[in-house]
């Protein structure tokens, strides 16, 4: 048998339609690739432009070198000079109260009057004794004399006239006994008269007029010393040796300050370093004294103390804001040419209050950087403005 040969493969036009159509798809496809990877890229070179040129505003100053008192700074309490409890001395009646509650009063000035009669009338009898007393001596003194003449003659024996010279010499001292008993009741005649022992202010009225008042009562009236005044604060024990040291040398001023530490309230001088460190808190006590006419110090108000150790001259100061802390240690940034941030390495000797003084890192005259840091990298271009004074 002859072979029959299979029907031949015929493309119809529906399938040539089909192949077309999942070709233009594909190249649809990669081209949308192609395009988007290019978008991507280009997005991407665009998108990082704008923030590596974004100028950032910043407030600058300059660094200076100037000289700046060093002052070391503790809390501390105002003390009174003198607090005294003015307590009567005699006992009787409270016949009138003289000063007024938080009066100014100086040393010797009647705050009140215990009623004096009583003590007038002891005097009066004190010195009738003597009077009698003295009567009686010179009787005695008389016949003293008359007896020794008696014993040259024999009359008088020798036992009288040595009886009489002892009678003598008792009422002599009997005499001085009266005149310690008038001086006792002089006393309190001016006891009855009570007095400011101190110059101070008076506090509030501890008993009223009309009242019997005794020496072993609470007290009239208590008077403190406020001018001048003292303060005593405390400084850690590694500040001694600079503190001995530099008040070895001068006096040493201190400001009180109120408690934020902003203002001033007075300006005294150190008067003493205590003898000895509290081991519990590691400190030591110190004391200053001030002037107070105003009456601005206060006992047991709380102030900061601050006093002065030395002033370093010419030194090299920027605003403590500038420093900035990074895992190598403290750096600021500093305005270049160009208006072009850096950021610079620097030694920080000490902070004192607002300003900082630095030891190496930058020049006098630099412009660091006060406020905008965070929004800074080195190689950022900056708009510096000056800084506000406030």
């Amino acid at each position: 048998m002859s072979e029959q040969p299979g029907p031949a493969l015929v493309s119809t036009p529906s399938s040539r339609g089909r192949r077309w159509v999942f070709a233009a798809l594909g190249s649809l496809v990669v081209a949308l690739l192609i395009g988007a990877a290019r978008y991507r890229a280009e997005g991407q070179g665009k998108s990082g432009s704008p923030a590596d040129e974004r100028v950032v505003s910043v407030v600058v100053t300059n660094a200076e070198r100037r000289s700046v008192p060093i002052s070391l700074d503790g809390l501390g309490t105002v003390v009174a000079r003198s607090t005294v409890t003015v307590k009567p001395q005699v006992d009787g009646r409270l016949d009138r109260v003289v000063f007024r509650e938080g009066q100014s009063v100086k040393q010797g000035d009647v705050l009140a009057e215990i009623d004096p009669r009583p003590f007038n009338a002891a005097l009066a009898a004190a010195e009738a004794t003597l009077e009698k007393d003295r009567a009686t001596l010179a009787g005695a003194q008389i016949n003293l004399r008359r007896f020794t003449e008696l014993a040259k003659s024999g009359i008088a024996t020798g036992q009288s006239v040595d009886d009489q010279r002892a009678l003598v010499e008792q009422l002599r001292a009997t005499v001085q006994g009266d005149r310690a008993q008038i001086d006792r009741a002089k006393l309190d005649v001016e006891y009855a008269r009570v007095v400011s022992p101190i110059d101070g202010v008076t506090g509030i009225r501890l008993v009223d007029a009309g009242n019997i008042i005794h020496t072993t009562d609470p007290g009239l009236v208590v008077v403190t010393q406020l001018d001048p005044i003292d303060v005593v604060f405390s400084l850690p024990m590694d500040d001694l040796v600079e503190v001995s040291d530099a008040l070895k040398k001068e006096a040493l001023p201190v400001d009180a300050r109120d408690r934020t530490g902003n203002r001033t309230i007075a300006t005294g001088k150190l008067d003493l370093i205590d003898n000895q460190i509290n081991t519990a808190t590691g400190t030591i006590r110190l004391k200053a004294s001030f002037s107070n006419p105003d009456k601005h110090l206060w006992p047991n108000q709380f102030v900061k103390a601050s006093v002065v150790v030395r002033t370093e001259e010419d030194a090299l100061v920027v605003p403590a804001v500038a420093i900035q802390r990074g895992p190598t240690g403290s750096f600021v940034y500093v305005v270049e040419d160009g208006d072009v941030a850096a950021a610079r390495p620097v030694e920080v000797e000490r902070i004192q209050g607002e300003i900082a003084l630095l030891r190496s890192g930058i020049t006098e005259g630099e412009r660091v950087v006060l406020d905008g840091q965070a929004q800074l990298k080195p190689g950022s271009k900056v708009q510096p403005r000056a800084r506000t004074e406030t």
